[in-house]
């Protein structure tokens, strides 16, 4: 398995939505990939999170830092433009 096949089955790996035969091709994959197994443990990881998640009260002075810092990287993309992807 390529990793450009791995990515287009994560979703569905981590849904645990797949055929046994192409889910043991992902395993065998990810067993010796770092990358993918990389990208696969984030993602994971990524989805625990925002399924746990909790909303967390920021406190004020984080909160003013944290608008000061957006506004201010806005304000400079402003002026220099929108970056090319």
């Amino acid at each position: 398995m390529k990793c450009s096949e791995f990515l287009q089955e994560l979703t569905n790996y981590l849904d645990g939505v797949m055929d046994a035969k192409t889910k043991s091709e992902l395993e065998d994959h990810l067993s010796w990939c770092h990358n993918c197994y990389v990208v696969c443990d984030t993602t994971k990881k990524t989805i625990e999170i925002y399924r746990d998640s909790q909303l967390y009260e920021l406190p004020d002075d984080l909160r003013t830092r944290l608008r000061s810092a957006i506004m201010a990287k806005c304000q400079a993309r402003k002026k220099t433009g929108p970056r090319e992807v």
